[in-house]
């Protein structure tokens, strides 16, 4: 039995030994041509003085040409005439013995394009070792270029950026820190990266990176969030910061990138504007309620002094009369002194009222630009006029915010400044008009009284009514004009300031 399976086995061996002597052997040359004839990389074969000798499918692909167009022809039709001399390096390398990898360069197609590759250079060798030749496999990198263009753009603009440009990953660390960062936080590059973004946040305030990170992985952007934030001394400052969701090329959220401004000097002007509107208001009112005071006040002193005359001097009426009569001189003084405290005592100075406008539109910039709102500026005022600074600014800036405030779904800002001569005599009008959603005609009648708003809760009723004081005390005039139609619905308001102050302004 073992010797039948042993003969059994030799037979079979036997058997496999003739069938596969039976089967073509097949040349290996033919496999590689087929490999660089399938290729999807243009691969060129050429000899020592540069003369193509093969050129595969994706050669024809790429270039443009057909096999029997190049083969036999220069190498340097593809290579642009600037770059010739790229070809008697390459040689002299190829003909040492050299490899050459991912060279990049420029070639050019059948139809003159001329566009950007990467070249391996092998030098080919023949059956004694000898160098005969060299085969290249060029692969092009238009992409790669033109998104490497692209990011190296990107990098430049985010690292000349005045603003501070951060990147940071789904845990809040930091993963990029441009220039603009450096200036403004006071850290490296080298003392952030890596570092939790919570370093720069007072720690009262770090609960909002969480909420920050949860909305920034459910895809959200975070528009013009004003907060604070801390510098590496310790400073804390108010900043705008807008950070939107990095995603990777399937869509999913792997970080977020922040856009900070720092806005404290504009937050600081914006307090000291409505401070400045809330203690004139006061002043205003308390002006108009001692002038109202110290008419009746008067007729009253005449009175008690009239019924003194009349009284006996020894009587007790009379005394009576003499320590009402003091009283009332004393609630007299508090009144004019009242008035002499509201009176403003600022000199007027020469100056260009559209660079007043300028710093109040500096001002609102950030609000114009979330409220969507763009501003048309036609400045024609090239004479100086004499005004208090700080009351101009203070009309200026009511109006500016009463037009943001109805601009709500955004809109244009229409300011325009020029000489006028009008029968007041010469001087500078400023028209700045709206296209929010305009006054209806019943309320524009009152928009000038004291404490009448259509602002609800969110408006004081004095604005309009201080601007009016200001701009009459001036020897002005101030007008508004409104339309609530659909398509044309806006607000207009209209300033002269004449450059001589009339007397009556002066009293």
């Amino acid at each position: 039995m073992e010797s039948r399976a042993l003969q059994f086995g030799n037979s079979a061996t036997a058997r496999d030994r003739r069938r596969d002597a039976q089967q073509p052997i097949l040349d290996p040359r033919f496999h590689l041509a087929a490999i660089v004839s399938s290729s999807d990389d243009p691969i060129i074969s050429k000899d020592l003085n540069g003369t193509i000798t093969s050129w595969n499918e994706a050669a024809v692909r790429l270039f443009g040409y057909e096999p029997e167009e190049m083969v036999g022809q220069s190498i340097l039709r593809l290579i642009p005439p600037e770059l010739h001399n790229e070809e008697a390096d390459i040689l002299s390398k190829v003909r040492a013995g050299e490899r050459i990898d991912h060279y990049e360069t420029t070639r050019v197609k059948k139809s003159g394009e001329k566009f950007p590759v990467s070249v391996t250079i092998s030098p080919v060798r023949d059956e004694t070792g000898r160098v005969i030749g060299a085969s290249k496999i060029a692969h092009d990198i238009s992409d790669r270029k033109k998104l490497e263009e692209i990011r190296s753009r990107l990098a430049a603009i985010v690292n000349s950026a005045d603003d501070a440009i951060i990147s940071k990953d789904l845990k809040g660390v930091v993963k990029t820190w441009n220039a603009g960062a450096c200036q403004m936080f006071g850290y490296t590059a080298e003392e952030m990266i890596g570092q939790p973004v919570l370093r720069l946040i007072p720690k009262d305030l770090q609960y909002e990176e969480d909420e920050i990170l949860q909305k920034l992985r459910a895809g959200e952007r975070i528009d013009h969030y004003e907060t604070t934030r801390q510098k590496k001394s310790g400073e804390t400052f108010e900043v705008s910061v807008t950070i939107s969701p990095i995603c990777d090329e399937t869509g999913r959220v792997i970080g977020a990138s922040k856009i900070a401004r720092d806005i404290s000097d504009r937050k600081r002007i914006e307090r000291l504007l409505v401070q400045s509107e809330k203690l004139a208001a006061t002043g205003r009112m308390a002006s108009a309620i001692a002038h109202e005071i110290n008419n009746p006040l008067e007729s009253l002193m005449n009175l008690i002094y009239l019924a003194r005359q009349n009284s006996p001097a020894e009587g007790k009426a009379y005394k009576l009369l003499m320590t009402a009569e003091g009283e009332l001189e004393r609630v007299s003084h508090i009144a004019r002194q009242t008035l002499g405290y509201y009176r403003d005592t600022n000199s007027p100075v020469d100056l260009h009222l559209h660079d007043l406008v300028e710093n109040v539109l500096t001002v609102y910039n950030s609000k114009l630009i979330s409220s969507g709102i763009s501003v048309d500026r036609r400045f024609n005022d090239l004479q100086k006029i004499a005004v208090s600074k700080g009351e101009m600014i203070q009309v200026i800036s009511n109006i500016i915010a009463n037009s943001i405030d109805a601009m709500r779904d955004g809109g244009v800002l229409h300011i325009s400044t020029r000489k006028v001569i009008s029968s007041a005599g010469d001087g500078i009008q400023i028209v700045i008009r709206d296209s929010g959603t305009g006054i209806s005609a019943e309320n524009l009648a009152r928009i000038f009284e004291p404490f009448f708003t259509t602002k609800g809760e969110l408006g004081t009723g004095i604005g309009l009514w201080v601007a009016k004081q200001l701009v009459e005390r001036r020897g002005g005039q101030i007008s508004v004009a409104s339309s609530t139609e659909k398509g044309s619905s806006g607000t207009s308001v209209t300033i002269f300031l004449p450059f001589v102050i009339p007397p009556r302004a002066l009293s």
